[in-house]
């Protein structure tokens, strides 16, 4: 993307000088930087979306329980849930998400989108989304690639790295990712995209990344579905053109000047936050123990 432009506006004007779909960019990106065929690229991006599902089906039918005991089949527990408190559709948004960021916290095979912390986001609400509305898996690919371009912006102007932004750059990039792709996914046109991608970074500015013992998966975890909730009521306000009123450009600057003024501690050390409570340094110290290995004496006393 870096070839053409560095930011939302400039993206914009290219699409609409030349009369290309917002993705083409993106696909002509993967092209040149992977040395790839189109051909290529829309398989990659297959798989990619295969794996997706593949998460969110094995988070919701396999044991996910991690070596820490912090993870213990939640996305199943909110699944199976016979009490609803919207509809349906929501809880199976929910369950989606969380499925596959467990997968990932019990190390499975996921799709860091944009990181393997943020892994639940696009597989919980793209799934969901071509579920309810029918999408054909061509329309929820090139919403992939409408993401992908969200997220290389993000990256040249703030940060993707939890341990660089805070968890606004994990799950909150990953939340604009999804909404943009959403907008785009349901046929709006180029200004409620990106108003969708402004809307979830003012929703997820300022979030601070304190995982429990080091871990990716207090509160990564829950972060991730309530991330999902978001990217879709961000899509559906720019669906119905309510105005961000601050620019996408100067949301996502925002965006990086929010983390360069974060104090370390959150900033994915475990020193703040939710990690630096009394239960969440009692976790620690009992995680930390559980995976020393006590080696024997090599020289034993006779």
């Amino acid at each position: 993307m870096a070839l053409l432009f560095n930011d939302f506006a400039s993206w914009k004007a290219h699409c609409e000088q030349e009369k290309v779909p917002l993705y083409q960019p993106v696909l002509d990106y993967e092209k040149e930087q992977k040395g790839r065929g189109e051909a290529q690229v829309w398989e990659g991006l297959q798989r990619a979306y295969d794996v997706m599902k593949e998460a969110v089906n094995t988070g919701l039918s396999e044991d996910m329980s991690s070596r820490s005991g912090m993870i213990n089949n939640g996305a199943k527990k909110v699944y199976q849930n016979e009490k609803t408190v919207l509809s349906r559709e929501f809880q199976n948004l929910i369950s989606r998400a969380l499925a596959a960021k467990e997968v990932n916290s019990c190390m499975g095979r996921i799709v860091a989108a944009p990181t393997a912390g943020a892994s639940g986001i696009l597989p919980g609400t793209l799934y969901t989304l071509q579920e309810i509305h029918g999408l054909e898996d061509k329309k929820i690919l090139e919403g992939l690639l409408i993401g992908a371009g969200i997220a290389l912006i993000i990256e040249q102007k703030a940060s993707l790295a939890g341990a660089v932004g805070g968890c606004q750059a994990e799950t909150g990039s990953a939340a604009a990712m999804a909404a943009g792709a959403i907008v785009y996914c349901l046929g709006g046109d180029i200004d409620q995209i990106f108003n969708a991608v402004a809307i979830t970074v003012q929703c997820m500015l300022g979030l601070v990344c304190d995982p429990v013992a080091g871990l990716v998966e207090v509160p990564c975890v829950v972060r991730n579905a309530s991330a999902a909730a978001i990217a879709n009521s961000s899509a559906q306000i720019a669906l119905s053109n309510v105005s961000a009123v601050i620019p996408v450009d100067e949301c996502i600057d925002a965006m990086g000047e929010v983390g360069q003024s974060m104090e370390n501690r959150y900033k994915e050390t475990a020193m703040g936050g939710l990690a630096a409570t009394k239960t969440g340094q009692a976790i620690s110290k009992k995680v930390l123990i559980q995976d020393i290995e006590i080696l024997p004496d090599e020289h034993p006393e006779e």
